[in-house]
C-alpha cells in the first residue's frame, strides 16, 4: 500500500483561493446560474448515444453490406464512444451534469457502454488524479509500468529514448486494455490500497466487474459477431479499429492537459509537504488547449479547458468559457503562469516534445 500522506501548503498566494473563489461564486449568484448542466446535458446525452447506437442499428439492419461502409459506422461508433467517455460519464461522474445525485450516478453508469468499470475509473480519476496532479507515486495517470515515462521523477530506461515514436500506438491501446485487464489489475490495488468507498466484499466486487464485462462484450462485440452478415473475424476487426481509434483520441485529450514541457511536476518532501495549495498545485499541473473552437469544445467536454475542470471539477463544462475568463483575470493579478496553447494540433507537437525530454 503506497504512502498518500501528501500535506499542500497551507499559505496560498495572498488571498488568491478566496479571491478566485468569492468572483466564481458572485457569478453564478448574479446570473443566477445553477452550477450543473441541467437540459442542456440530457440534449448531448442524447446525441452522443445515437452517435454509438444509431450505426450499431445499422449494423444489425443489413442496409451497409459493404465492408467500407460497416467501417465507416464502427468508426462513427468510435465517435460516439468517445462521445460518451468525454461528454457524458465524465461531468456524471463528477457529480456536475445534474443537481440529482441518482441522475448523476445513473448516467455515470453509460461508462459501462464503453467497457469500463464506474468504481475504478471514479477511483483512478476522481480521487487520485484530481488530488495528487502530476504527483508521481499517487497520481495514478501517471502510472505506465515501464513503458512509458510521464514524469522527470521517474526511473529512466534506455527504450524510453523511443516513447516520442511508439506511444503513440500505445494510446491506441488504451480503452481496449481498459476492457480487459487494466480494471482487474486497478481493483486489486485498490482494495489492496484501502481507498474502495464502500463496504462490498472484494468476491462482490470482482463478480460486479465481470458481470459489467460481461454485458459489455456480450453487446457490442458477440451480438453483431453472430447476428450480422459480417464474417465473425471482421466484426471483431472492426471492433478493434473501434477502439483503436477512440482510444488514441482519448488518450490524446487527457495526456496533452498534464505531460507538458512547462507543467509542474511537483516532489513532495520527506514529510509529505508541498510548496502551493491545493488550487495553485492544479493551475501549474494543468494546461489548456483549442479553447477558442467551441464545436471541440462541446465534443470534449470542455476538457480542453483542463485548469478550469481541476478547479472546479464539480461544475459542469457548459460554465467553462465564463469561468475562464473570472481565473484569467485573477491569476494575472496573482502573476501566477496559466498555461494555454492555441489549437489541439499544438497541444499534440508539446506533448510529443515532452515524451522526447522524458527520454532524454
Amino acid at each position: 500500500m503506497r504512502d498518500s500522506r501528501i500535506n499542500f501548503g497551507t499559505e496560498p498566494i495572498g488571498n488568491f483561493t478566496h479571491v478566485l473563489k468569492t468572483r466564481v461564486n458572485a457569478y453564478f449568484e448574479e446570473a443566477k446560474l445553477s452550477r450543473q448542466g441541467g437540459g442542456t446535458m440530457i440534449i448531448k446525452t442524447i446525441i452522443m448515444l445515437m452517435l454509438y447506437f444509431i450505426p450499431f442499428g445499422i449494423l444489425f439492419s443489413g442496409a451497409v453490406q459493404s465492408y467500407i461502409g460497416q467501417l465507416g459506422l464502427w468508426l462513427l461508433m468510435a465517435a460516439g464512444m468517445s462521445g460518451i467517455g468525454l461528454g457524458i460519464m465524465h461531468d456524471a461522474n463528477h457529480g456536475a451534469s445534474f443537481k440529482s445525485q441518482r441522475l448523476n450516478n445513473f448516467f455515470g453508469k453509460v461508462i459501462y457502454l464503453v467497457g469500463v468499470d464506474q468504481l475504478n475509473w471514479k477511483i483512478q480519476h476522481n480521487v487520485l488524479h484530481h488530488t495528487f496532479t502530476n504527483i508521481d507515486g499517487h497520481d495514478d495517470s501517471l502510472e505506465a509500468g515501464n513503458l512509458l515515462r510521464f514524469s522527470p521523477n521517474q526511473k529512466l530506461l534506455k527504450h524510453h529514448k523511443y516513447q516520442q515514436y511508439y506511444a503513440w500506438f500505445l494510446y491506441t491501446l488504451q480503452t481496449i486494455s481498459w476492457s480487459i485487464i487494466t480494471d482487474y489489475n486497478r481493483l486489486k490495488k485498490y482494495i489492496a490500497m484501502g481507498v474502495i468507498p464502500n463496504n462490498k466484499s472484494g468476491l462482490r466486487l470482482y463478480f460486479e466487474l465481470f458481470f459489467g464485462k460481461f454485458i459489455y462484450y456480450s453487446l457490442i462485440l458477440f451480438l453483431p459477431m453472430f447476428l450480422t452478415a459480417s464474417p465473425w473475424w471482421m466484426t471483431l476487426f472492426f471492433f478493434l479499429i473501434m477502439h483503436l481509434t477512440a482510444g488514441l483520441f482519448l488518450a490524446c485529450v487527457f495526456l496533452p492537459a498534464h505531460i507538458m514541457p512547462d507543467n509542474e511536476y511537483p516532489i513532495p518532501s520527506h514529510e509529505g509537504d508541498l510548496k502551493n495549495d491545493w488550487l495553485v498545485h492544479q493551475i501549474v499541473t494543468s494546461c489548456n488547449f483549442a479553447t477558442e473552437s467551441k464545436l471541440f469544445s462541446w465534443f470534449v467536454g470542455g476538457l480542453n479547458y483542463q485548469i478550469e475542470h481541476h478547479l472546479f471539477p464539480n461544475i459542469c463544462h457548459v460554465h467553462y468559457p465564463a469561468i475562464s475568463k473570472i481565473l484569467k483575470a485573477t491569476v494575472k493579478e496573482y502573476k501566477i503562469p496559466y498555461r494555454h496553447y492555441a489549437t489541439f494540433l499544438d497541444a499534440i507537437k508539446a506533448h510529443r516534445v515532452m515524451l522526447k525530454k522524458l527520454g532524454e
